[in-house]
């Protein structure tokens, strides 16, 4: 599986639903699943989450995953890619694109506070080593646009160097899934 370059306006509408980002981040994180299971986890009746399968499936984004599960009438999907990639920054000149590729920003943004959220609400039940490990911080620095970009990949490679080690693990190991969120940008401040 290899990363899935976003370039096409439609595509990035099909993906800045809610729904489907769901879907997607499920099957990524959790490995082929069918409708069914996928409508358990989000709390979706299964003929919406097939609706919302097929479209992701009619960009690209998920596939049929053969071979799954003994019932001939189940479909089973996948995701396509390890990971989705699209630049506000390329799409800059082409109007339908800038305007698909900040919706799809914007829904990613939400789902991303979301998923903060429901970590802050489930801390609890986490337990203190886990709570204890996470990271939330934030900074303002002063960087040039260059700066800014030679920030940007030096994060990338660090997340890209334990890659190797989560590889290495497995459900019954005492690891669990992590999220990785990295973020660095322009202080849009008034």
């Amino acid at each position: 599986m290899d990363d899935g370059r976003i370039d096409d306006p439609a595509h990035m509408r099909a993906l800045a639903h809610p729904t489907r980002l769901r879907i997607l981040g499920l099957l990524r994180a959790n490995g082929p699943q069918t409708a069914a299971m996928l409508g358990d986890l989000i709390d979706e009746a299964p003929g919406t989450i097939s609706y919302h399968c097929t479209r992701l499936a009619g960009v690209g984004l998920i596939e049929p995953a053969e071979g799954q599960g003994t019932d001939r009438r189940e479909r089973w999907w996948r995701a396509a890619h390890e990971s989705s990639s699209w630049y506000l920054a390329d799409a800059m000149d082409d109007p339908e694109r800038l305007m698909a590729a900040s919706a799809l920003d914007r829904a990613v943004a939400r789902v991303y506070a979301a998923n903060f959220e429901a970590f802050v609400d489930q801390a609890p039940q986490l337990g203190r080593e886990w709570v204890a490990a996470a990271l939330s911080s934030d900074r303002v620095l002063r960087l040039t646009a260059p700066e800014l970009e030679r920030l940007g990949t030096e994060l990338r490679d660090v997340v890209t160097r334990w890659l190797a080690v989560s590889a290495e693990h497995t459900a019954d190991d005492g690891s669990e899934q992590v999220f990785v969120l990295q973020q660095a940008y322009r202080w849009p401040r008034a």
